[in-house]
């Protein structure tokens, strides 16, 4: 046929099955039917361009394969995520133009009307089955970009931002970790979880500060609506975890930013920042209804249980011992109070905070990666804004790798949820950070922390015997009149010493 014009001395393959070997040929080496048809300008570039998108992508699955912290930094930020669903877009369509192309350059002329037909069908479908992959790319970049958009802010409000220096100088970040209890069968939500994570940036260390639900009197920043409208002495009448709903069901009025993405959490972290003197930057909100996808998306959590656990409307029981806990099972362990109390199920929770920041790995987050993002957008708010996640992800990987976790429960004895002192809640929490911080000044170079030497009668005295001076007590003993030197579950503790994580949640 002349109208195709082939280069001189270009010969058409024996039939038509052998024009659809080679067109099938180049969809895995694009260009060889080109050049088989002596199209060497055009086959050479189309070979050439494919080995070096073949060495770079190898060489891309290789750093970001063995580099998974890299790997999350680019899957957070929304261009690059645009961009890779652009070029998979590109790249797919240019693949099938080549191939397409190669059968109408090498179909023998004269061919009958079925076989022309079914090789057509055949280079159709092959088509459709390189689109598959491009698909895949697109779709979990949109995923990815759509849970992003959905869950963290898109713009910094005003707030300076410079990736080379994202905390701006500041030793410490201040996020405050909310759990939210909802559900059918009540109104509302109520924050029965409420902690502060105060982390290192150079170091990783962290402090989380835990609140009890039912802190009373809780005191309101000063010119605010909350503060109007609850007076000192008297104030706030509920406990600290119905501040939340009390400003959700108005936030025109009693919110101290009606504007903000979630006003009721926006302005809890106002007044838990005023209790605890400490400048909270971001919050993070987990309705814990949803928390147990979360979990199920990263495979489970390992954790190990004292003594059993009742959950769930069945009469289950998480036994004692190393187990290993699906989201719902998570869930109870997180919330369960039967057979023990508010401050047990504070431990707890610091543990599942420890637990998942350990065994939270890459790979099994990638693999359920759209189960993840689903119960992401189902169960997190927050006003992270999306410029400050690759610094997240920094700073968790500093976290988790080189971080000591420590955790301050203001539980009784040493505060009293009923009459807080604040001024002494302050002072707790200002101790408890400063202790971590003047730890990292004395650790060796290896980079050991060096635990303090206790001083002369703080080490725990053996339970009380008949005839013992009540002197000699502990401060527990004598809060309790138990003989049991210091409490038994990690959500009790006396004395103003953060207590590590390693040691509460083996």
């Amino acid at each position: 046929m002349a109208d195709r014009r082939e280069p001189r001395g270009a010969t058409y393959p024996g039939n038509t099955g052998r024009a659809l070997l080679w067109t099938i040929g180049s969809a895995v080496v694009p260009g060889i039917a080109h050049l088989r048809m002596r199209r060497w300008a055009a086959g050479g570039v189309i070979l050439g361009a494919f080995v070096l998108l073949l060495a770079a992508g190898v060489a891309g699955a290789v750093v970001l394969g063995s580099d998974m912290l890299r790997s999350a930094f680019y899957m957070v930020q929304g261009r690059w995520l645009l961009t890779a669903a652009a070029v998979a877009f590109a790249l797919t369509v240019l693949w099938m133009a080549v191939v397409v192309h190669s059968w109408t350059i090498t179909r023998p002329p004269g061919a009958g009307r079925l076989a022309r037909f079914s090789a057509g069908t055949v280079v159709l479908v092959m088509c459709l089955a390189m689109a598959v992959p491009a698909a895949a790319v697109i779709r979990t970049s949109y995923t990815a970009y759509d849970t992003l958009s959905s869950v963290f802010d898109s713009a910094l409000g005003g707030e300076p931002h410079d990736a080379a220096n994202p905390w701006a100088g500041r030793d410490r970040v201040n996020v405050l970790l909310l759990g939210g209890d909802s559900g059918s069968n009540r109104y509302g939500m109520r924050t029965d979880s409420m902690m502060v994570a105060s982390i290192d940036v150079e170091h990783g260390d962290v402090v989380l500060i835990g609140l009890p639900r039912n802190l009373e009197n809780a005191p309101f920043p000063e010119d605010t609506a909350l503060a109007e409208q609850y007076p000192a002495p008297t104030g706030f009448t509920d406990l600290l975890n119905e501040v939340y709903q009390t400003v959700a069901d108005d936030p025109d009025r009693l919110a101290v930013d009606p504007e903000a993405t979630d006003p009721a959490a926006d302005t809890l972290k106002a007044v838990i920042g005023g209790i605890t003197d400490i400048e909270l930057d971001y919050y993070a909100l987990v309705d814990m209804e949803g928390f147990e996808g979360l979990i199920d998306a990263i495979g489970g959590i390992d954790v190990h249980i004292e003594d059993p656990i009742p959950y769930g409307q069945e009469g289950g029981v998480l036994e004692a011992g190393d187990q290993h806990l699906n989201g719902n099972e998570a869930l109870w362990y997180g919330r369960s109070r039967v057979n023990s109390d508010d401050y047990a199920r504070m431990g707890r929770q610091g543990c599942l905070i420890k637990y998942v920041a350990e065994q939270a790995d890459p790979a099994a987050v990638l693999t359920g990666f759209e189960d993840l993002a689903g119960a992401t957008k189902r169960t997190l708010r927050t006003d992270i804004p999306q410029t400050k996640l690759p610094a997240f992800i920094e700073l968790a990987d500093l976290v988790s790798d080189e971080g000591e976790m420590r955790t301050l429960q203001l539980s009784p004895p040493q505060v009293d949820t009923a009459y807080p002192d604040w001024e002494e809640i302050k002072a707790l929490i200002a101790e408890a950070v400063q202790e971590q911080e003047d730890g990292q000044e004395t650790a060796p170079k290896d980079g050991l922390a060096v635990e303090p030497s206790p001083s002369p009668g703080e080490e725990p005295l053996p339970g009380l015997a008949a005839g013992d001076d009540v002197a000699d007590s502990t401060e527990w003993q004598e809060y309790t009149g138990l003989t049991d030197p210091s409490p038994t579950t990690p959500g009790r503790q006396v004395g103003s010493d953060a207590t590590s994580l390693d040691a509460l949640c083996p």
